[in-house]
């Protein structure tokens, strides 16, 4: 008898590790609180719906995006409005304490992204191109990108255990031409979960309905209720889908389905990481198809 039940025990622990290993993990990086959201936001709550783990990572504390607003005052709401954010969308979100606007790709922000990554034992690491109208967001693709070989490298950062592979190194979406267009190696349908997408980025209000409105010169269209701000904030957000994504798209789900995508994210391998087959590719995004 007692010899049946540390079977069964042994058994149910086995099932147990299987089923915690078989789980993805998902680190996506920005340089502001949002910004995460915005690029791939849609996909995230697909891994999350899967049980998969993801978290977002904000490189500055967005400490001076806001017309009259700044500093400690912004930095809190921010922080509070990030985890708000990751609330809605079923993921971990971490902001960490560098200036907005002031984000440098030094050896102390790239040893900070290795840690990061290693601690989340990361299969996927998603993070913008280089190639950007600001400076904290091209600084940020530089640094996660100075990290993506040292990540496996053990006399690097040797307080955490270096990862045994090395992940797959993804750029979000981006429209700049030059110098050389984005291309869409990976598309994700997230029509069914815009509208989630849409809430978890309505978490960030001093931005979407404050800062980024003025900037445009629209805080006066911004609606006073809920509803009608999710419905504005869906059309103002709304992509229409390029042909190289709708390409991309018949590519991973058939033609049939990628006609009736309404919305999607999409990624570009970067090199400097793990180069994944198209295999690997389905076997880390699992929605792919669903």
């Amino acid at each position: 008898m007692k010899k049946a039940f540390f079977l069964f025990l042994f058994a149910l622990f086995a099932i147990t590790a299987n089923a915690q290993s078989s789980k993805l993990n998902i680190i996506v990086f920005g340089a502001h609180p949002d910004d995460a959201d915005v690029d791939a936001g849609g996909t995230a709550i697909k891994f999350s719906q899967m049980g998969h783990n993801v978290m977002f990572v904000a490189l500055t504390n967005g400490d001076a995006g806001h017309y009259s607003k700044g500093g400690g005052v912004l930095a809190k709401i921010r922080m509070a409005e990030a985890r708000e954010a990751g609330k809605r969308y079923g993921v971990a979100y971490k902001v960490l304490d560098h200036h907005d606007a002031e984000l440098m790709p030094t050896l102390e922000v790239r040893l900070e992204i290795i840690r990061l990554i290693r601690e989340w034992n990361a299969d996927v690491v998603i993070t913008p191109r280089p190639y950007d109208y600001h400076p904290d967001h091209r600084n940020t693709a530089i640094a996660v990108q100075d990290a993506a070989f040292l990540v496996i490298v053990p006399n690097v950062a040797p307080d955490v255990p270096a990862l045994k592979k090395n992940p797959v190194f993804l750029y979000t979406y981006d429209h700049f031409q030059k110098p050389r267009p984005f291309q869409p190696d990976i598309a994700i349908d997230i029509s069914d979960v815009y509208g989630q997408k849409v809430y978890g980025m309505a978490a960030h209000k001093s931005q979407f309905f404050e800062w980024l409105p003025w900037l445009a010169g629209k805080l006066n269209e911004v609606p006073d209720n809920e509803k009608d701000r999710l419905e504005w904030l869906a059309a103002q957000r709304f992509q229409e889908i390029t042909p190289a994504v709708r390409e991309s798209l018949v590519k991973w789900y058939g033609k049939e389905r990628a006609d009736k995508v309404t919305n999607a994210e999409s990624f570009e391998i970067c090199e400097f990481g793990r180069y994944p087959s198209d295999k690997d590719i389905k076997m880390l995004f699992p929605m792919i198809g669903n």
